[in-house]
């Protein structure tokens, strides 16, 4: 039997990137997985990706994938994902908040007052969005005794990267985690923040290919970077680790934890941690 047979995730933005990577890892270790996104047809984003696309490949792995177009954006949507989910699974063990609204000129080198008002977005979509998924989340796991709740995130939170908006919603992102551990730690649901560094998403590789100089950066040397599974290879190691309560509240760099539990990534690789270089999480599990 796979370590998550039985157990139900939520991953959301998984059309392509990293959410699609966890949602194939999570599925590869027989969970049932809910894909979220706004990708519905093929050839409607200019990336490759749709959230069908990613639930069949949960279910070719040897999960159960089940796509459900939501804008988390829109809480109208955000609520009849996991009333869905209530009414198909009747429990949920497993939110990854992914979602992230990454506008197509993060990179450019524009300062915050040159670059338009709109970047907002990314805390709409990236912070907001992870705060109404879990209070969705929350209702579900809380009278169960058990959860765990991911926000995906990354050095950013401590380290400037490309954008300033970029940086506050991830450093808000780590501070909600945290708070919210100390509010579910009584329920026995665990939440937590993972950083991840260059990660080889399809946006991410087509701007190695096309952005100059971009791969000189320290936020994207790509002998530091990962696949997008990784991170759900990690994930899946915590959910089924006994002592995770002992994690709940705090940030952690995803690279690290694999080393803790002997994670490569899929092609073997041992990716590093750039703490040295890149900054080092500010919240730590200190709540038992």
């Amino acid at each position: 039997m796979s370590s998550l047979s039985g157990k139900v995730a939520v991953v959301t933005g998984a059309s392509r990137g990293i959410g699609k990577g966890i949602a194939l890892a999570l599925a590869e270790q027989g969970a049932v997985v809910y894909v979220t996104g706004r990708t519905v047809l093929a050839g409607s984003n200019p990336l490759p990706g749709t959230i069908a696309e990613t639930a069949a490949e949960c279910t070719r792995r040897g999960g159960k994938g089940v796509a459900v177009a939501v804008d988390h954006a829109d809480d109208a949507q955000v609520a009849a994902l996991f009333h869905q989910v209530r009414d198909e699974q009747g429990r949920l063990d497993i939110l990854v908040n992914n979602a992230f609204s990454l506008p197509e000129d993060l990179t450019d080198p524009q300062s915050f007052w040159e670059k338009p008002l709109s970047h907002w977005e990314m805390v709409d979509v990236g912070v907001r969005s992870n705060f109404v998924a879990a209070w969705h989340a929350a209702k579900i796991m809380t009278p169960h005794k058990s959860g765990l709740i991911v926000a995906v995130s990354g050095y950013t939170g401590v380290t400037y990267t490309y954008n300033v908006i970029f940086g506050t919603a991830k450093s808000a992102v780590d501070r909600m985690a945290r708070d919210m551990a100390i509010e579910l730690k009584p329920h026995n649901v665990t939440s937590l923040s993972l950083w991840q560094g260059l990660t080889f998403t399809e946006r991410a590789q087509r701007n190695l290919a096309n952005v100059p100089g971009l791969d000189g950066r320290a936020a994207t040397r790509p002998e530091d970077g990962c696949t997008p599974e990784f991170p759900g290879r990690v994930i899946a190691a915590l959910a089924v680790d006994t002592n995770l309560a002992t994690r709940s509240g705090g940030t952690f760099i995803t690279a690290e934890l694999a080393h803790e539990y002997g994670i490569k990534d899929v092609d073997g690789k041992v990716v590093p941690s750039l703490r040295s270089s890149r900054g080092a999480p500010i919240w730590v599990s200190d709540l038992q």
